[in-house]
C-alpha cells in the first residue's frame, strides 16, 4: 500500500498510514474495516492505558495556534486547580487576538469538601489578573466527577454565539475528558476522542462538528517541562496525581527542620518561630521529617529506598535537585506551590525563611493562599 494518507484518526486527528509502525498515524490494515478508525497509538492508550513519548513542545503548539487570532472564535482554556500556575499557558493572550476566553478550572473534586466555591472563584480572578489574561467568565468543574459540567456547557453556549470553539490546555489537565463530554452533549459524532492520563495524547487539531455547522476544535496538550508530572517516569504519575479529594496534613515545625516528599522534593523551614504548615499533595506520596542538619545525609543514604518515588533505578534520570530560597513576609497568608506536586500552606502570619529543593527546571513559587 502507498504511504499516502488514507483517513484521519478519530482519536487524535492525525493522518492514518499503514506502512511504518514507528511513525505517527500507523494503523494495521485489518483495522481499516473497523469503525471508528483509530491509529494504533490511540488504540493502545484507550485499551491498555499505554502511551508513546510523542508530545508537542511549546513552539510547535504556538505555531499550530497561530491562526486562532485571525478567526472569530471562543477560546476555552482549561486549567488544573491542583497545579493552577503550572497549567496556565502564559503566552495565550498574545496569539488569540480579541477572542473571548472562557476559563474552565477543572479537578475541583480534589479540593477538600469544606472549600467555599465563591472564594475559589475570587482567588482565580485575582491570579488571572496577575497573568494579564482577560476572561469573560470562570467556571469551576470536575470533568471526571461530572460536577459543574452543565455550567460549562451553558457558558460555552452563551459566549460562543455562532463561533467555533477552540479548547486549549496543558497536558494532564483533563482536556480530553472535557472534550468527550462536549461531544456527547453537542454532537452526534460516534467516535470519542482518546482520553489518557499520559501527556501529549491529542496530536493535531481535531474538529468536532456542531449541529449549527460550526466546530469544536481540540488542540494538542501543550507540554510544560516545569511540571513535576513531565519529568517523572510513567509509573510515578499515579502516586503523584491525586484522584481523590486531598486530605491535608498539618505539620508543626521548629526552625531547622526538613520535610522530604519521597526523593522528589525537599522542603526546609530554615528560620522563624515554631509554626504549622498544611500539606496539599497526593496522599500516596510519603512525607519524612528530619532535622535540617541531617537532611543531606538522609537524602544520600535513603533516596530511592526509604525516600520514594522515584525508585533507585529511576533516580539517574531525575534532574538534579536545585535549591529555591523563599521568604514569607510577616502578616501574609501564603502558599508555596511546587508545580505537579501540590502546595504547602504557611499557616502562621509570623513570616518564615524557607527553601525548596526541586528537580532542575520545576516551577516553585509563593502565592496568596488558595484555601
Amino acid at each position: 500500500m502507498s504511504t499516502e494518507t488514507i483517513e484521519h484518526c478519530a482519536g487524535c486527528g492525525i493522518g492514518l498510514q499503514t506502512v511504518d509502525k514507528s511513525k505517527l498515524g500507523f494503523i494495521p490494515e485489518a483495522a481499516l474495516q473497523k469503525e471508528p478508525l483509530i491509529c494504533q497509538r490511540c488504540y493502545r492508550i484507550k485499551h491498555y492505558n499505554e502511551s508513546s513519548s510523542i508530545t508537542l513542545e511549546q513552539d510547535d503548539f504556538l505555531k499550530l495556534l497561530g491562526h486562532v487570532g485571525h478567526t472569530k472564535a471562543l477560546v476555552v482554556k482549561i486549567v488544573d486547580i491542583f497545579d493552577f500556575e503550572g497549567s496556565m499557558i502564559s503566552s495565550l493572550a498574545r496569539f488569540i487576538g480579541n477572542n473571548p476566553v472562557l476559563l474552565v478550572v477543572n479537578k475541583i473534586d480534589l479540593l477538600p469538601k469544606v472549600t467555599n466555591a465563591n472564594k475559589i472563584i475570587n482567588w482565580v480572578q485575582r491570579r488571572v489578573k496577575e497573568e494579564n489574561l482577560k476572561v469573560v467568565d470562570i467556571v469551576l468543574c470536575s470533568a471526571k466527577k461530572n460536577i459543574g459540567f452543565d455550567r460549562v456547557i451553558s457558558a460555552v453556549q452563551e459566549y460562543r454565539g455562532n463561533m467555533d470553539v477552540y479548547v486549549v490546555g496543558a497536558t494532564n489537565v483533563g482536556k480530553s475528558t472535557l472534550i468527550n463530554r462536549l461531544i456527547s452533549d453537542y454532537s452526534d459524532l460516534e467516535a470519542e476522542l482518546t482520553t489518557s492520563q499520559y501527556p501529549g495524547t491529542t496530536l493535531d487539531l481535531v474538529k468536532i462538528p456542531l449541529d449549527d455547522g460550526k466546530f469544536i476544535i481540540d488542540t494538542p496538550g501543550i507540554v510544560y517541562k516545569h511540571r513535576l508530572t513531565e519529568v517523572v517516569k510513567k509509573r510515578d504519575l499515579t502516586p503523584l496525581m491525586p484522584d481523590k479529594p486531598l486530605k491535608p496534613m498539618v505539620f508543626q515545625l521548629n526552625e531547622a527542620q526538613t520535610l522530604f516528599f519521597g526523593a522528589l522534593v525537599r522542603f526546609d523551614f530554615i528560620q522563624g518561630e515554631h509554626q504549622s504548615f498544611t500539606i496539599y499533595t497526593s496522599n500516596a506520596i510519603q512525607i519524612h521529617r528530619t532535622k535540617l542538619e541531617r537532611a543531606d545525609q538522609l537524602y544520600e543514604e535513603h533516596k530511592g529506598v526509604m525516600l520514594t518515588p522515584p525508585a533507585q533505578s529511576d533516580l539517574e534520570e531525575l534532574p538534579k535537585l536545585i535549591k529555591h530560597p523563599l521568604h514569607i513576609p510577616k502578616g501574609k497568608q501564603m502558599d508555596v506551590l511546587i508545580s505537579g506536586l501540590g502546595w504547602i500552606k504557611v499557616n502562621s502570619l509570623a513570616g518564615a525563611g524557607l527553601a525548596v529543593h526541586a528537580p532542575k527546571g520545576i516551577k516553585v513559587i509563593t502565592r496568596e493562599s488558595l484555601i
